[in-house]
């Protein structure tokens, strides 16, 4: 009988037209959740935390070195991080800070910040499921929008580049 109920979820779940990709944050609308994360060192850029993610608007992507497709998004952040309208911080989870390092150096670092977040704590509290995800923020410290997974040109053309607008506009 258990079968047939979640039988019959699932399919009016397909039957729905959602997005099934696409996985929700309850986040959206709210604070950030409390960030003070030590920065990588030998990165030469500050650790994270909340006051950094105050007066402009800010992309902070979900990272690590032994992440596949975060290698696979990274030129795009390094094309990203040549539009001075936004920063983007990093929050370097679960990682080696030598393979961190060895990362940024063989790709390039687009991060103002980055936070160390050894032990994963501050990723469950931003409702990070897996790496990469990245989160815009606007210049109130309000979680306005998250992608999942890595950043193909077409995401970043025709989700990420109009959430961006929308937040710079906001004033």
């Amino acid at each position: 009988m258990a079968f047939l109920v979640l039988s019959g979820l699932f399919l009016a779940q397909l039957m729905s037209g959602r997005d099934t990709s696409t996985i929700p944050s309850a986040l959206i609308g709210q604070a950030a959740p409390p960030t003070d994360l030590p920065p990588l060192e030998g990165a030469g850029v500050p650790g994270l935390n909340n006051a950094g993610l105050k007066g402009e608007v800010t992309l902070v992507n979900v990272w690590a070195s032994w992440c596949a497709p975060c290698r696979q998004e990274h030129p795009l952040l390094m094309q990203l991080a040549g539009d001075d309208r936004f920063r983007i911080v990093g929050l370097n989870y679960k990682d080696d800070p030598a393979n961190a390092r060895r990362f940024l150096g063989e790709l390039g670092s687009p991060y103002d910040a980055i936070g160390v977040d050894a032990k994963g704590r501050t990723a469950i509290n931003w409702g990070v499921y897996g790496v990469p995800e990245t989160f815009l923020v606007g210049r109130d410290g309000t979680i306005l929008w998250k992608h999942v997974g890595p950043f193909t040109p077409e995401s970043v053309r025709d989700e990420l580049m109009p959430q961006i607008e929308k937040a710079l506009a906001a004033g």
